[in-house]
């Protein structure tokens, strides 16, 4: 497997407006009607995802294997936050993001999320072995 060159710098965003479905309650994280964590973690992972998706070739992906979250503000339904994807740092197949997620200019979240380069079906394969 060739490894595709990625270089600390960069960077992708994302943006969510808040639904019922995106609440605590809803995913059963928390009894409150704000995001839940877990959609947060997975709105920062697609920022992370976008930030590689035009350089990957064909066959070769990239997956979570690590994240720290630190949820600081909750967001209502109706709100627009946004996730700003940055890689800093590569160590051969690790990648490590940090992402930030605002509310217009509010911080509401770090994430650092680190991700593995991977030959898709070989990964697959192995899921499917287990």
């Amino acid at each position: 497997m060739e490894l595709p060159e990625f270089a600390p710098g960069l960077t992708a965003r994302v943006e969510l407006t808040v639904t019922d479905a995106d609440t605590a309650q809803a995913l059963g994280s928390g009894d409150v009607p704000v995001l839940g964590t877990p959609r947060l973690l997975a709105l920062a992972e697609a920022a992370t995802v976008a930030a590689t998706a035009r350089q990957l070739p064909g066959g070769i992906t990239t997956v979570g294997i690590r994240a720290e979250v630190e949820h600081r503000l909750p967001t209502p339904v109706g709100r627009r936050v946004n996730a700003v994807a940055k890689l800093a740092k590569v160590d051969g197949r690790k990648l490590l993001f940090e992402v930030v997620v605002r509310d217009g200019e509010t911080l509401v979240a770090e994430v650092r999320v680190e991700r593995m380069v991977l030959d898709r079906q070989r990964f697959i394969a192995k899921a499917l072995d287990s």
